[in-house]
This record gives structure tokens, sequence and C-alpha cells, in this order.
């Protein structure tokens, strides 16, 4: 008999951080496949909420995935971050496979505060299963250092198209192209502004802001207003909209890359190039329960290998810094890459897929 999966797509945006494993788990004939969207709400006016929930289906339904509303009866469950009300799932093995790889902290943090509840955790590197040790949390799930399949397209030729990229977004192919890709909270959005767009002097510039940035609910919508008006009226600047939620084709397009607390930060570490942080001016953040937000502090993420902001006034310095790296920032870009990563060869999916087979179907 086939072993059920559940993939609980808890939000939209989660869905190419778990594809790459559902096509793995697909090509196995001892699999069924289910996907499970969640709520999605957004917010009209700032204040309405609205599920998006219909249209996801329709959409994972247009790409002949299987979905379903149940949440019992399944062999495992699938989840880019913990799971809402758990228990409804039943006593069933549940894989955590992060639907970013960034420094914040509540990758950890849901697990943990969901007592009694049993993860397998996917990590991609070192240095989290570090920071998870230091907390003395290592025994609150199993963790498996096998890479995280979010990351396989990265290293499988001909995933993108740079070349057809640029054409259908109407850049200069003979310009470098920089990917402002801040996150929704905290942002350098109020700080940069209209800033940033000054780099369409000498660069292509693409906007990718998070989802968030557009429903108003946990980022105003003016975040997104912003760069939308500004696109309008300049050839070298493209905002991505809020439909292409995979970031992925424009990480790998960049050049350079400009974020703050995002985890694109370290995901365009893993591809080998120098981005540059915003460090935001900020007291120390800490959750309700008193942990940090952050397990770095901005100010020492990445430092000697991606230049830092600390000002509007440093952008076309740290530009410049990152498109033209010293051997030394080569050095620790790839001191850092190692220990932030393991596995960076397109087969994380294989080896986390190797892990639910042992679990699911008995298999060594």
């Amino acid at each position: 008999m086939k072993k059920r999966i559940l993939f609980d797509l808890k939000k939209e945006y989660y869905f190419n951080s778990l594809y790459p494993l559902y096509q793995a788990l697909a090509e196995d004939a001892d699999y069924d496949i289910w996907f499970r969207v969640g709520v999605n709400d957004r917010r009209v006016l700032g204040v309405i909420p609205v599920s998006d929930r219909k249209k996801i289906q329709a959409s994972l339904r247009q790409r002949d995935l299987q979905v379903t509303e149940e949440t019992r009866g399944f062999d495992g469950v699938v989840c880019g971050d913990a799971l809402k009300k758990p228990e409804r799932f039943g006593n069933v093995p549940r894989f955590h496979v992060d639907h970013g790889m960034g420094i914040k902290t509540l990758r950890i943090r849901n697990i943990h505060r969901q007592a009694g509840v049993h993860y397998h955790v996917f990590l991609e590197g070192a240095y989290w299963l570090d920071y998870i040790k230091s907390l003395g949390w290592q025994d609150c799930a199993d963790f498996h250092l096998t890479g995280i399949p979010k990351l396989d397209p990265f290293f499988r030729p001909g995933s993108y198209d740079k070349a057809a990229l640029l054409e259908k977004l109407g850049l200069d192919p003979r310009r470098k192209t920089v990917l402002f890709a801040p996150s929704y909270k905290p942002s350098c959005i109020p700080f940069l502004k209209e800033k940033i767009l000054e780099l369409t002097e000498a660069y292509n510039l693409i906007v990718k802001l998070h989802p968030y940035s557009y429903g108003g609910k946990y980022a105003p919508a003016s975040q997104a207003r912003l760069y939308a008006q500004a696109s309008r009226k300049n050839e070298a600047l493209c905002l991505i909209p809020k439909s292409e939620y995979d970031i992925y084709p424009y990480l790998d397009l960049a050049d350079t890359l400009i974020s703050d607390t995002s985890s694109v930060i370290n995901e365009f570490l893993a591809l080998g190039k120098h981005g540059i942080v915003y460090v935001l001016p900020y007291e120390k953040l800490n959750h309700s329960d008193g942990m940090p937000v952050l397990s770095i502090d901005p100010a020492d993420w990445l430092k000697g290998a991606f230049p830092q902001m600390h000002a509007p006034e440093d952008l076309e310095a740290a530009v410049h810094a990152a498109l033209n790296p010293t051997a030394e920032m080569k050095a620790r870009l790839d001191e850092y890459r190692k220990y932030f990563f393991t596995g960076l060869d397109g087969r994380a999916s294989q080896r986390v897929k190797s892990v639910i087979d042992s679990i699911v179907k008995g298999e060594v």
C-alpha cells in the first residue's frame, strides 16, 4: 500500500522551499502525495481580512497536484514551519524543511515551544546545529544535517536562464544587476526609500519585496506602492510582482544583493556571491519570552565577506565593494559558506527523502 504524505502549505510562498522535496518523493511510486493550504489571509484596505486559500488551491491543481483539506489519514507530514495546531494531524512523523535559511530564531523557537510534539528537522549546515546546541535544545527534535532541498535548483544545470530572464525583464545585459530584497519587519525600506533608485544610473535594479509587504497585515502596503510607482517611470528598475513569490531566479541572476535581516542573505552566500547587509539601527530585539529575534548580531553577520551599510550614504561604496571583492573577502566568504552549508550539490532532496524513507517505509 502506498504511503500517504501531506505537504502542509501554511503560506503560499513556502511552496518553492517544499517543491524540490515533493519532486523527489513523487518519483517514488510508493508515495501518494497531497497538499493542504493554510488560510493565507491578507488585509483589504489595511483592515478587512480576506483568505486566498481557494485561489492557491486552484493554482496547485493547475500544476496537477493533489489538494485536500484533510489533516488525518496520512503516514507523514512535511512542513515549511512548525505546524499550526499540530494535534489535528495525529501522531505521525513530522518532517520540518524550513522555508528560510537566515538568522531569525523563529525557526527553532516555534519547534521548541510545541512541547510534546516531535519533529524531524532538516538543517542546511553546521551553524544552525551549533546554535541549537548553544541553547541546550538539541533534544527537542531529531536534527539531520542533510542540506536544504530549497537550494537544490541552484546546483542543477539548466534550472535558470539568465539571458532569457534579463530579456523578459527588459533590462540591459551590458550592466551589472543589483537585487534589492529587504525583509518586511524590521526592514531597511524606511531608511533607503527612494535612495536605492540612484543605483539605476549605472546598474540594473531589481526590487523583490517580501510577500507581507503587499498585504497590509504585517507591514504597510506603502512599501510596495513606493517602488511600483517608481518602476513605471524607470526602465532600469524592475519590481517583481507579488504573484512571483520565488526569488531564486533573481538571486541566480543578480551580481550583488542588498538586504537586511532576510534569509536571502544566506541564500546568496550559498551561491558564492558577495551581498550587502544593511545593519539596521535598533535596540536588541527580543521575542515576548525574552529570546533574541536574531541568532547573530547583524553587525557581525558575514562580516569581512559581505560589505555593510549603516546609513543610506553607504550605498554606492557598498555596491562597489561587493562587485569588486578583495582576496580577503573571497577567503572569508569561503569560510562562512562551508560553515553555514553542507552538501551544495543539488541532492539535498534525495538525502531528506532517504531519512523519510527510513522512518515511513522502514528502509535503511
